[in-house]
C-alpha cells in the first residue's frame, strides 16, 4: 500500500507576525463575513494567490498550450462564479479577497435572506439545516458554484423550512410608550427611585 501521503497545510500564514494594517484588515473581514478565525482568511488568500500566479504565468506564455490553459482557467473561475462571462486574464489579476469570500456557502445563505446575519448563517449550516442541490452540506467555507446558487435551501426535515419559524422572523424592537407612564409610583406622583 505504500506510505501514506503527508498532509500539508492548505494555506500559508502571514510573513510577519505583527503588522498593524494587516491585523486591522483581517479583523474587519472576520466581522463582516462572520468567519471563525484568521485561518479561514489565509486559506482563501492562498487560493486567490494561486489563481493569480497561474494567470501571471499563462499571460507570459505564447504557445497553443498556454492558450488552452488560459481558456480552462477562465472557464473554471466562471463556473465557480468568481468572474463574469467574457472576462479576460486581467480580471483574474484584479480579484480581491472579498470576491472569494462572497462565494462561500455562509455568505450565500445570508445574501439569499435564509438567515438574518452571517453568524446565524454559519450556525444553520453547521447544524445541518442547509442543502445544496439536495445534498446536505455542513461546511460554511464550501465554495458554491454558479449553477448551484439557485439550489441553496433548507433541508426538507429542517424546522427552519417554515417561514414563520422564530429564528427566521426579523424581530422588531417596539418601545411601548404606555408602559413608561404606568411605571410611575402612584403614591408620590413621580418616578420611582
Amino acid at each position: 500500500m505504500g506510505d501514506p501521503k503527508k498532509i500539508r497545510a492548505k494555506y500559508s500564514g502571514p510573513s510577519h507576525p505583527w503588522q498593524r494594517k494587516r491585523i486591522e484588515d483581517e479583523k474587519k473581514i472576520l466581522g463582516s463575513f462572520g468567519l471563525k478565525n484568521k485561518k479561514e482568511i489565509w486559506k482563501m488568500q492562498s487560493r486567490l494567490r494561486s489563481f493569480k500566479a497561474q494567470a501571471k504565468s499563462l499571460i507570459s506564455g505564447t504557445d497553443a498550450q498556454s492558450k488552452k490553459e488560459e481558456e480552462a482557467l477562465l472557464a473554471k473561475l466562471y463556473n465557480m462564479g468568481i468572474i463574469e462571462q467574457g472576462a479576460n486574464m486581467d480580471a483574474i489579476l484584479e480579484l480581491t479577497l472579498a470576491d472569494m469570500l462572497k462565494r462561500r456557502l455562509q455568505s450565500m445563505v445570508c445574501n439569499q435572506k435564509l438567515a438574518q446575519s452571517m453568524r446565524q448563517a454559519r450556525q444553520f449550516i453547521v447544524h445541518g439545516h442547509v442543502t445544496v442541490n439536495g445534498t446536505l452540506i455542513d461546511i460554511p467555507s464550501y465554495l458554491v458554484k454558479r449553477i448551484e446558487e439557485p439550489a441553496i435551501k433548507f433541508h426538507e426535515t429542517s424546522t427552519l423550512k417554515d417561514p414563520e419559524h422564530p429564528e427566521r422572523i426579523k424581530k422588531k424592537k417596539e418601545r411601548p410608550v404606555q408602559e413608561k407612564r404606568e411605571r410611575r409610583d402612584p403614591r408620590r406622583g413621580g418616578r420611582r427611585r
